[in-house]
C-alpha cells in the first residue's frame, strides 16, 4: 500500500471508531492506530476487509495477548464476499456452476479468521447485522464431516444459525472475519 492509501484507510478508521464508540468503550483511537502501525502487514488486511465491503471496527481489546481485535462490522454481510460456498471441498464437489472461490480459502488469503457462532452473537450486542443477508460461520468439525456449514442472520429481533449444505452457496450470503492486532 502507498503512504496516501495507508493514510486514507487510517482515516476512514478512525471515523468508524468514533462514529462507533459502543463498540469500543475505554478503548483509545491512539493506542489503536500505533499498534496498527507497528504492524504494517496488518494494515493491509484491514484493507481486504474493507475493499470487499467488511466495514472493519474494533470490538474488543484481549488484555492477554495485548491485541485489538477488529471484526467486519457491515450492516449487510460482505458484498465482495457473496456467493462463495463453504470450502475447496465443497467447492470441488459441485458438477455444474461452481462459485468464483469458497470462503475458507478466501478467508484465511484475506488474513482473517471466519467469525464463530459465539463471536456472531457478540457482533449482534453492538447492533442489527444481517437482517436482509446472512454469513457463513466457521462450522464445527462434526457438522462439516457430514457434509454441512453453519450460517447466520438476524431476524425478528434475534440470530438464528442454521445449516446448508457446504457447497450452496447465494447472493445474499457472504462470511464475516475477524483479525487481531
Amino acid at each position: 500500500m502507498s503512504a496516501e492509501q495507508s493514510e486514507e484507510l487510517l482515516n476512514t478508521l478512525k471515523a468508524r471508531f468514533h462514529k462507533n464508540m459502543n463498540r469500543h468503550k475505554d478503548l483509545e483511537w491512539a493506542k489503536v492506530q500505533a499498534k496498527i502501525e507497528a504492524k504494517p502487514e496488518k494494515l493491509w488486511v484491514l484493507d481486504e476487509m474493507e475493499v470487499t465491503g467488511g466495514e472493519p471496527d474494533v470490538v474488543g481489546y484481549d488484555e492477554n495477548t495485548s491485541e485489538y481485535i477488529f471484526y467486519d462490522c457491515s450492516a449487510e454481510s460482505p458484498k465482495g464476499r457473496r456467493s462463495l460456498c463453504y470450502d475447496r471441498e465443497a467447492w470441488e464437489s459441485r458438477k455444474e456452476h461452481k462459485p468464483a472461490n469458497n470462503v475458507i480459502d478466501t478467508a484465511a488469503a484475506m488474513g482473517i479468521e471466519l467469525l464463530t457462532e459465539e463471536q456472531y452473537r457478540a457482533l449482534q450486542e453492538f447492533g442489527k447485522f444481517d437482517t436482509k443477508t446472512s454469513s457463513w460461520l466457521r462450522t464445527p468439525a462434526d457438522i462439516r464431516k457430514l457434509g454441512g456449514a453453519i450460517f447466520a442472520d438476524y431476524r425478528y429481533g434475534k440470530v438464528f444459525v442454521y445449516h446448508n449444505g457446504a457447497e450452496s452457496y447465494y447472493a445474499a450470503r457472504a462470511f464475516r472475519g475477524s483479525l487481531r492486532v
